[in-house]
């Protein structure tokens, strides 16, 4: 396995394993991440782990016209109750996709490293954030906020394809909607979604071969 230097490279993606680990170590710097997602590479770790960085032989993508949006999901986009923001408050969406626990009990992959990575690539104008809010009916006071965060996701714009990294959601559909709201603005021609996962797919994700997706994405 390739240990990388402090200069801005990867090796070749037909290098990576058969998990689809291409490299270890290196940094975070706003240029190597726009580098390796420019490649179809991207950082996948644990705390107190090196940066693995991974382009799999797999890649999970959803085409826009492939969309799937069940019935229950689109009573919900009727009732139109969502607030629903761009950019507003990316550092509040990262720190949420952090921190809140999944059904399943475990948290996320997100450490304190890749959260400022990413909120400095906002900075730089590479990553986007989708916020759900809900309006603040609990406490109406003057110095309140009009509208309560309760769901939202954020990643990389690389041309016309949107890197997915992570969502998080407070109440039931908030993550969906604002997957939705990304996927209809018709800004990109595919959404990586990078590794396979059910809920994903139950929204019209599908998985491609590591070809056709640097294809497209390069």
């Amino acid at each position: 396995m390739i240990w990388l230097s402090e200069k801005i490279e990867f090796p070749d993606y037909k290098t990576a394993n058969k998990d689809g680990v291409i490299a270890l170590g290196g940094d975070l710097s706003p240029e190597r991440l726009i580098h390796a997602y420019q490649q179809g590479i991207f950082p996948w770790y644990s705390k107190n782990e090196p940066i693995v960085w991974y382009c799999p032989p797999e890649r999970m993508v959803l085409f826009p016209k492939e969309l799937k949006i069940s019935k229950s999901t689109q009573q919900v986009l009727r009732k139109n109750e969502f607030i629903i923001t761009e950019n507003e408050a990316f550092e509040e969406v990262i720190f949420n996709c952090k921190n809140t626990v999944r059904k399943d009990g475990f948290g996320t992959w997100i450490t304190d490293e890749m959260e400022q990575a990413y909120i400095e690539l906002f900075k730089k104008g590479h990553a986007k954030s989708i916020e759900i809010w809900l309006p603040n009916t609990e406490n109406r006071s003057v110095n309140c906020d009009k509208k309560v965060l309760v769901g939202g996701l954020y990643g990389i714009e690389i041309g016309t394809v949107f890197c997915g990294e992570s969502m998080f959601t407070k109440v039931s559909n908030a993550s969906k909607l604002a997957f939705i709201y990304l996927v209809q603005s018709n800004l990109y021609k595919l959404i990586d979604c990078q590794m396979y996962n059910d809920y994903l797919a139950s929204l019209g994700a599908r998985e491609i071969s590591r070809n056709d997706f640097l294809n497209i994405l390069i």
